[in-house]
């Protein structure tokens, strides 16, 4: 009995030695997928990677020079819009601090008797204490005598026959106009002069 059992264990240990691809097969190292060079592979996802991040860099400079772009406009705008606001309060005052410069130079004009004389020094004073705050706010006298009639500086309420001055040119000022920071603030009311025959012919024109 003990010779046979022995020749069946032979047997089984020369088949667990055999190759189980079967006869003809080759084992090569690249019938292995995980024995393949994984440098090429790599380097491949490597590169996309970069290419990746290189664009998403630069969308995010391209965004970030845009957005300062945007926010030094608005700050450009912001500062404009306050200063002229400012500019539009001051104008305001102005306007309503201007027939009190009227009221000083009629005044002025209304007392020449030497008994008014210490009056005088005391509201010249006060005029040019009034006349140096608006002035250092932007307001401008138009010099308006002996000038030539510019209908965006002045208001002409009577014109004046005259072959001695020059057409168009300014006879004498009613009120003085007024400029803030270069625009008109009121215009200057004056008599202009103009030639006898060219008052005739806009008489008959009308």
């Amino acid at each position: 009995m003990a010779g046979p059992k022995r020749e069946e264990e032979k047997i089984l240990s020369i088949d667990e030695n055999r190759d189980v691809r079967g006869p003809g097969s080759v084992s090569t190292a690249s019938d292995d997928p995980a024995s393949a060079d994984p440098s090429s592979a790599g380097d491949a996802t490597a590169v996309t990677e970069i290419q990746k991040l290189r664009a998403e860099k630069e969308d995010l400079m391209q965004t970030l020079v845009r957005r300062q772009a945007d926010f030094e406009n608005f700050r450009k705008r912001t500062e404009r819009d306050r200063s002229e606001e400012a500019r539009r309060g001051v104008e305001r005052v102005v306007t309503d601090l201007i027939p009190v410069l009227d009221a000083f130079d009629l005044a002025l004009r209304g007392h020449d008797d030497p008994a008014y004389e210490e009056y005088r020094k005391g509201v010249t004073l006060i005029r040019k204490q009034l006349w140096d705050v608006l002035a250092r706010h932007g307001v401008q006298r138009i010099e308006s005598a002996g000038k030539m009639f510019d209908p965006h500086m002045h208001q002409a309420i009577e014109r004046v026959e005259s072959t001695e001055l020059a057409d168009g040119s300014i006879v004498n000022v009613l009120q003085d106009g007024y400029l803030f920071h270069g625009r008109v603030l009121r215009p200057a009311i004056v008599r202009v002069a103009v030639h006898p025959g060219d008052a005739t012919s806009d008489r008959e024109s009308n």
